[in-house]
């Protein structure tokens, strides 16, 4: 793939008109999505769509929804602050990038040494964790939900080999959300920017290594162009929900069968994101280690010991931070994590244990 044919932004003349207050009529509605991402980029760009397209769909054309991606409108960036005061409808992202609206925010995303895809839903439906999601977005006038995911993150893309934890002090390294704080206790000079400035930045030398999803997005991105060592596991992210929050004002407006598909368009989009990036990241991964030259390698041990325990800190700062909120959503958070971590060891981890043996199948 042509990986400027991602990095490009539509005009933002277009603004004025395209962030006008929905059209109702004749009970049909025209929604406003503005995203995080480039226009149709592999796996979070065309989830995006789909959102968008499913919504339209189950809606009988009753509530149909024009996405515009990051720059078009708003930058990437932006799109939760253009939800939130009801310039856009509803926006597509993920929670890792608002962390300075709440840290509590930061774990309906992804956790350093957290929640698998499964269980970051699970967490939601059935532990509580819904409940606490739309308590802290209620306080910015959005209503969220989440739409998909990524599925188990890598460590990410290195110019140089990492044999210590003594190679990480210093180390220039992209990465968001409560991974960076992880990081940044390594001693790591943690940097936030978009998946286009991070491949300029590695090729420039102004980051050294850096994460951004896996191996579907990251091809189609051309990270192997300019650091070729590719990292697992990354303990950072052991998945990363995507989200669709909606302007609360706006969705409370909709009579209760739309508000009904808005929520159905969102949860049956989730499995389909997640086993689509299962499938793809698996051909991407194949291909640029068979034709791109990319090196496949394993954090050491040391590394990831390292990483947990800074990964601990993380968790024990946001079980004693200040806000009533974010301190709920942490001890929720823990107590399912404990929950169906000792679940696992039993079921999920046993099969693919067992399966990682070598068998003539």
């Amino acid at each position: 793939m042509d990986r400027r044919s991602f990095l490009t932004t539509g005009a933002v003349g277009t603004a004025a008109s395209a962030l006008a207050a929905p059209a109702i009529a004749q009970d049909t509605r025209e929604w406003t999505m503005v995203t995080a991402w480039p226009k149709n980029l592999p796996g979070p760009g065309v989830a995006a769509q789909m959102l968008a397209d499913r919504i339209s769909t189950l809606s009988g054309g009753r509530l149909t929804v024009q996405l515009y991606a990051a720059g078009e409108l708003v930058p990437g960036n932006g799109v939760f602050d253009a939800v939130s005061e009801g310039t856009a409808d509803l926006y597509h992202a993920v929670p890792a990038y608002w962390g300075s609206k709440s840290k509590g925010i930061l774990l309906f995303g992804s956790q350093p040494f957290g929640l698998r895809a499964d269980e970051q839903v699970g967490w939601l439906t059935y532990g509580g964790g819904q409940e606490l999601y739309d308590e802290i977005y209620g306080q910015f006038g959005l209503k969220p939900f989440l739409c998909g995911n990524s599925g188990p993150q890598w460590q990410g893309w290195f110019r140089n080999e990492i044999t210590s934890v003594d190679d990480l002090r210093g180390l220039k390294f992209r990465t968001t959300g409560l991974a960076s704080e992880m990081c940044s206790k390594l001693g790591m000079a943690v940097q936030a920017m978009g998946g286009g400035d991070m491949f300029q930045a590695l090729q420039s030398g102004a980051l050294d290594a850096g994460e951004f999803i896996g191996p579907w997005s990251d091809s189609a991105l051309g990270f192997y162009q300019v650091a070729k060592n590719y990292y697992w596991p990354g303990v950072g992210e052991p998945s990363s929900a995507e989200e669709c929050a909606v302007n609360a004002e706006a969705y409370g407006a909709l009579p209760d069968d739309l508000k009904e598909v808005v929520r159905v368009a969102c949860s049956s989009l989730y499995n389909d994101v997640w086993t689509e990036y299962t499938t793809r990241h698996a051909q991407a991964l194949k291909q640029m280690v068979d034709e791109q030259g990319v090196q496949v390698r394993q954090l050491p041990e040391e590394v990831v010991s390292a990483m947990g325990d800074a990964a601990q800190e993380v968790i024990a700062e946001l079980l004693e931070d200040d806000d009533e909120l974010t301190r709920r959503t942490a001890e929720s958070f823990v107590a399912y994590r404990d929950s169906v971590g000792d679940y696992m060891v039993y079921a999920d981890n046993g099969q693919m244990n067992a399966r990682a043996k070598v068998f003539d199948y």
